[in-house]
């Protein structure tokens, strides 16, 4: 299964898209990685990769890997239409694992209008940056940042689930031997037990 063409972008340089129209060059952004709702919703580490205004932010997902952008599928379970002046929508989209927190505002409206014309029930695919928050009580939140929402079918989320099982389980494999993973290790402690469990479990509920 593909990204479409939302996987096909976005510098790591720090240099952004206002160099690469300067230079006349296209730039591409980083493709998006699979994930599970039960890994992104244990995520804590993010940081910026560079000083510039335009520098990627990231996470290192507990099982090793960073990302930019993640991609997924699921079922919109409940949408909700915030703020007056500036509104902006959240929902809410299954997997087998867990719960993905969505939002669009006004700096992504076509995103936004998207949202607004799904009915909760419909599967969708989302191409979005994942976003962690500590709130004032100290809590901390995990969501993504939606940069284009479609609708989908029950079979291309399976599909999907197949796809974000085998990239959990690589990630795995070779985790502890790559830099993002040992820095996984030293901030999470990570019990990869959990995460290859998550997987297994995803692909028996789509089979069922």
């Amino acid at each position: 299964m593909t990204d479409d063409n939302f996987g096909n972008n976005a510098g790591s340089n720090g240099s952004g898209s206002r160099n690469g129209a300067q230079n006349g060059k296209k730039f591409i952004r980083e493709p998006a990685k699979r994930v599970f709702a039960a890994e992104l919703r244990e995520t804590r580490l993010q940081f910026k990769d560079g000083s510039d205004e335009k520098s990627p932010v990231y996470v290192i997902l507990p099982t090793g890997e960073r990302c930019n952008r993640i991609f997924f599928c699921g079922q919109m379970t409940q949408k909700e239409k915030k703020g007056d002046d500036t509104p902006f929508y959240t929902a809410r989209v299954s997997d087998p694992t867990g719960i993905f927190f969505i939002n669009a505002g006004s700096y992504q409206q076509e995103a936004m209008a998207k949202i607004s014309r799904i009915e909760p029930g419909t599967y969708v695919s989302v191409i979005g940056k994942p976003v962690v928050r500590t709130t004032p009580d100290g809590s901390v939140f995990v969501s993504v940042r939606v940069e284009n929402i479609s609708e989908t079918d029950i079979d291309t989320a399976k599909i999907w689930v197949d796809d974000a099982a085998k990239a959990t389980l690589d990630r795995i494999a070779v985790f502890g031997k790559t830099d993002d993973s040992q820095k996984a290790d030293e901030f999470y402690g990570t019990n990869l037990e959990v995460y290859k469990q998550a997987a297994y479990n995803a692909l028996i509920k789509t089979e069922m």
